[in-house]
């Protein structure tokens, strides 16, 4: 039949066959280098509240708590290890056990940001919960003067837990809000703060007190896991898994990643301000210690810390529609590396109990804005999950080599405070540089928009 249809019109009707019919929001998605994770979802199909939304959000906020919560109260540790556990290791050597963590807490999402996409939540969230209280009860039966030990179960072991956990638990949010969004994932994030405050004051009172480090850890042990068992019952995801997506393409994101200039900048950014944002939750207790002050104040000083960076984040989420995503950014960024500075100067007790705050808060905004700030610069939020996992993988790789570690090893055993502090706060600064020139790409981008991109926050190479 086809024979007798002339060349022109054959070549039309194959076209038509073959070529489908897209709507504008489709297409979009059809361009997109790597499939969708999980189902794209309009907008308007985002309940933004809800029973199973505002549940999920409180099963969200527990993982902080125990998790990158459990790391904010490192500094006991560091000081309890310092002078009674592993007394003769140096502070960079002890150091390098909550290097670790935080390392593994964001690298791990490189790989749980695209399970999650996949619609691999609850056996990946679960299994992190359950590693989490495996590894501190295993820390619980650490011998004194065994450092590999404490590294295996407190930096390897609970480092995997946390990673684990930390991206599903922020990306599972997605699902449930748009509108109120940065304001969830600020109180989420505020999680981490209050399970610093809350796990610092138990620890202080159990390992420094009559009942021992073995005891103390173990009771710890014992109520993370109670807690982490109701966040795994209160946690729902809205997307189930559809085996007949093909598998999500990593180095095709990862290299749309690099490509998006915006994003970049913005991920080169906190990995600059992340490099210096542990330093004062790991060695402040100590610098309270060793400038003579009480012990009764010096083991409240991190919850003074922890504290402030409660109130930073859940402030963060108030303050944002006001002031802007990249604006508070900045304002945190270069407020830390001020106060960084100011460490030179402790040495009274009001000193310490207000810079502390300050810094806590401050730092806690900063935290708090970086996953809005991922959304905020993600087209598709099928690939959230999977842009934050690149993300914190990146971030993650100076918390290790150039964070407390180097801080412990410009220390020194003498305690030259004036070498860390350098450090920090400059490269502090130059992560808010980056982010002024990113405000006003973003701005500038705004005001001469690109006809052919649907987004304008979004510059792509």
């Amino acid at each position: 039949m086809r024979d007798c249809v002339p060349k022109g019109a054959l070549i039309k009707m194959v076209l038509f066959e073959r070529t489908p019919t897209v709507s504008v929001t489709e297409k979009v998605t059809l361009d997109e280098p790597s499939p969708p994770a999980s189902p794209t979802v309009s907008v308007d199909k985002i309940p933004d509240g809800g029973r199973e939304a505002w549940c999920t959000a409180l099963g969200s906020f527990l993982a902080q708590f125990c998790g990158f919560g459990y790391s904010f109260a490192f500094g006991v540790y560091q000081d309890y290890y310092s002078r009674r556990y592993l007394p003769h290791e140096s502070p960079s050597a002890i150091s390098w056990i909550g290097g670790v963590t935080a390392y593994l807490v964001s690298s791990i999402g490189l790989i749980c940001g695209p399970l999650h996409d996949r619609g691999y939540f609850y056996p990946v969230f679960i299994s992190g919960a359950i590693l989490q209280c495996l590894s501190l009860f295993m820390l619980s039966l650490a011998q004194p003067g065994s450092y590999y030990q404490i590294f295996l179960a407190q930096g390897v072991g609970s480092g995997l837990a946390q990673g684990v956990m930390y991206v599903p638990s922020y990306a599972v949010l997605s699902q449930h809000f748009n509108r109120r969004r940065a304001l969830v994932m600020s109180i989420v994030a505020a999680g981490a703060p209050l399970g610093g405050i809350v796990h610092t004051m138990m620890l202080n009172k159990l390992i420094n007190g009559p009942i021992g480090f073995k005891t103390g850890v173990l009771i710890s042990a014992g109520f993370v896991t109670v807690l982490l068992f109701f966040s795994c019952l209160l946690m729902r995801t809205r997307y189930r898994l559809h085996p007949s997506v093909p598998p999500i393409g990593v180095w095709k994101a990862s290299k749309k990643c690099i490509c998006d200039v915006p994003f970049m900048l913005m991920v080169i950014g906190f990995l600059l301000y992340q490099t210096a944002f542990l330093y004062p939750f790991y060695y402040f207790q100590v610098d309270a210690i060793k400038h003579g002050l009480s012990l009764s104040f010096s083991f409240y000083s991190l919850v003074i810390v922890n504290a402030g960076n409660f109130c930073g984040r859940t402030s963060a989420g108030l303050l944002s529609p006001l002031i802007g995503v990249p604006d508070l950014a900045i304002l945190s960024t270069v407020a830390c590396g001020v106060l960084l500075v100011g460490m030179v100067w402790l040495g009274s007790v009001a000193s310490f109990a207000v810079l502390g705050f300050l810094y806590g808060a401050f730092s806690g905004m900063n935290i708090a804005m970086m996953a809005p700030f991922m959304a905020l610069l993600t087209a598709n939020p099928s690939e959230l999950g999977m842009r934050m996992g690149i993300s914190f993988f990146i971030t993650g790789i100076k918390q290790i080599i150039e964070g407390p570690p180097i801080s412990g090893a410009l220390l020194t055993d003498r305690y030259h405070w004036w070498a860390p502090v350098l450090f920090c706060s400059t490269v502090a600064f130059l992560g808010g540089l980056l982010f002024f020139v990113l405000r006003f790409m973003l701005v500038r981008r705004s005001k001469n928009p690109d006809q052919d991109t649907p987004q304008l926050t979004r510059v792509t190479c």
